[in-house]
């Protein structure tokens, strides 16, 4: 059987500055609920089944990285609950507007007509 190695994407070889940003920041985040825990990255590793070294670019916020590896990394630390809340479609307000204009107006309840003249 054949190894197939996927080729790097260009949101991953080159992010936008804001998801480079949100990386590392996320990676920060994971590292200090590590370090609050008194977890060697080995430990943390193992507990995910990855190797040290992939903790590591987790840390660092790589690009790269997998979001499977990240989420990994939440669950193993007890903080995947806080996933709920990425992308709540309860939450988007941009996209609840977008909606709301391409629905069709609706009438307005009938009120009853008057026979006062």
């Amino acid at each position: 059987m054949e190894t197939v190695i996927p080729r790097p994407t260009k949101i991953s070889t080159s992010p936008p500055a804001a998801v480079e940003q949100a990386l590392e920041r996320l990676g920060r985040n994971i590292r200090t609920a590590r370090l609050r825990r008194r977890l060697p990255q080995a430990a943390l590793a193992e507990r995910m089944g990855v190797s040290r070294f992939v903790v590591a670019d987790i840390e660092r916020g790589k690009p790269t990285t997998g979001i499977a590896v990240y989420l990994g990394a939440l669950w193993a630390l007890g903080l995947h609950g806080q996933m709920r809340e990425v992308a709540d479609p309860d939450r988007d307000e941009e996209g609840k507007a977008l909606e709301r204009a391409r629905s069709p107006m609706r009438a307005r309840g009938r009120q009853a007509l008057s026979d006062d003249f």
